[in-house]
């Protein structure tokens, strides 16, 4: 029998390798303010088409646009994933994967065969490290394990002297001293977060509201489009807003897929968050997106995209709640992945990377050509994106195709450069002005 799997598994995934469709778009074309939105393009076989991860030859490092300089602040990680900056300097990376999932026969083999091959197969450290640079060179020269045995950590935030980590099915806070270097105090559950046995975005983003009073977490769907019932949806593809204090929690925003990178915007004092959008609906849609969050806004997961999109693949629909979708502020491109986010505030890179928000984009799986597998900077005007994005790193894939590295996380450093987390890779790497 289990041979008999085994056949029908290596011939699915060939099949899966070899079919689906081609993009008819650029990928600018589903970037910006206004995308070009087609018909949904739907196949029989989804297309698959992974990036297989290789990690970087020696001496390889990504392409930094002209003006900047790119290297490692820290390698020999173990898929690092999010980047959190404490107030002396101090880098700290959850070093982390999905939580075991139970078996589920031969699609879990099929999609565990895939995640593997894209570099997302590997076992969960579940811990969180600490990077310290002593010398100021743009390299961390001593680390530390800060947090050990934790559930697939993702966000972090620090208030006062309270540490907070999400798992992927809680929040819990940690006493912290500024300079100290590991945690030993067993954590407290602040509130439980949805979690098991599906838990199909499992990556729980967290931030701090400015003053400390609130937490927000990005806690993703547990499907594409609901099609593990939407009594599974339950609190999920939404951004919850948890009092610290009682662990009380409301959802604040709702119908975003799996919202995952949140920044404050400086200007207008807004909340942002990066969005991934659906899948299987062919290589040009839906682009992923950044956005204002309004609160109490629905977005429209999973009855529609990108406004009143209806997308007839869910069922019983819902008219009236479509009816309120938001439309979001600014496309990301299809299928980029886009994680990481980050503020532009606090940067010493050149000029023209002020004000806008840095994005990491892991890479897609399940377009052809494939998008994303970058770092890009969209410039923003008085609190709004103002302008075509610009490539700050490149060069995660090579020649052929290959995964170098797939940027996560980014986040400035005290010093002002950009760090990026590159899960692939397991390096952190460095953007600067050469002088910083």
């Amino acid at each position: 029998m289990i041979f008999l799997r085994l056949i029908a598994f290596g011939f699915f995934a060939f099949t899966l390798a070899g079919c689906g469709e081609t993009a008819t778009l650029p990928v600018s074309a589903g970037t910006g303010p206004n995308p070009q939105l087609p018909e949904p393009n739907e196949t029989l076989i989804p297309t698959v088409n992974i990036a297989p991860a290789t990690g970087w030859p020696a001496g390889a490092k990504p392409e930094a646009i002209e003006g900047v300089e790119v290297k490692a602040f820290a390698d020999g990680l173990d898929h690092p994933r999010w980047l959190y900056v404490l107030p002396n300097g101090d880098v700290l990376v959850a070093e982390t994967n999905r939580p075991p999932k139970e078996s589920g026969g031969i699609k879990s083999w099929i999609m565990g065969y895939f995640m593997k091959r894209a570099g997302a197969g590997v076992e969960s450290a579940n811990r969180i490290t600490l990077l310290r640079d002593t010398d100021g060179d743009g390299v961390a020269d001593q680390r530390s394990i800060f947090l050990d045995d934790l559930y697939s950590p993702f966000g972090m935030a620090l208030v006062g002297n309270d540490f907070y980590v999400a798992n992927a099915d809680a929040v819990l806070r940690f006493p912290y001293e500024q300079g100290q270097t590991q945690i030993t105090a067993v954590g407290e559950k602040i509130t439980d977060l949805p979690g098991g046995p599906i838990n199909h975005h499992w990556t729980k983003s967290l931030i701090a509201s400015p003053d400390g009073s609130k937490l927000y977490v990005g806690v993703g769907s547990n499907s594409n489009v609901g099609e593990n019932g939407l009594e599974n949806e339950e609190g999920r593809a939404a951004i919850w807003e948890i009092d610290p204090e009682s662990g009380e929690h409301r959802v604040f925003a709702s119908g975003l897929r799996n919202p995952v990178g949140m920044a404050w915007q400086p200007e207008s004092g807004a909340l942002w968050v990066a969005i991934n959008e659906r899948d299987a609906l062919g290589s040009d849609l839906v682009p992923d997106y950044m956005t204002s969050v309004q609160e109490g806004g629905f977005y429209g997961w999973p009855f529609s995209y990108y406004g009143q999109h209806v997308d007839e693949r869910v069922e019983p629909q819902n008219p009236d709640l479509v009816a309120s979708a938001i439309v979001p502020d600014y496309a990301l491109g299809p299928h980029t992945a886009s994680l990481g986010l980050t503020a532009a505030e606090g940067n010493s890179l050149p000029e023209r990377f002020d004000e806008g928000m840095f994005i990491g984009q892991h890479g897609s799986w399940n377009r052809r050509p494939r998008s994303g597998y970058k770092v890009i900077f969209v410039p923003f005007e008085d609190g709004m994106p103002a302008g075509e994005p610009i490539d700050v790193l490149t060069g995660f894939l090579d020649e052929e195709g290959k995964a170098q590295g797939r940027p996560v996380g980014v986040v400035i450093d005290q010093r002002g450069g950009l760090l990026v987390a590159d899960d692939v890779g397991n390096v952190i790497w460095r953007v600067s002005d050469g002088g910083s």
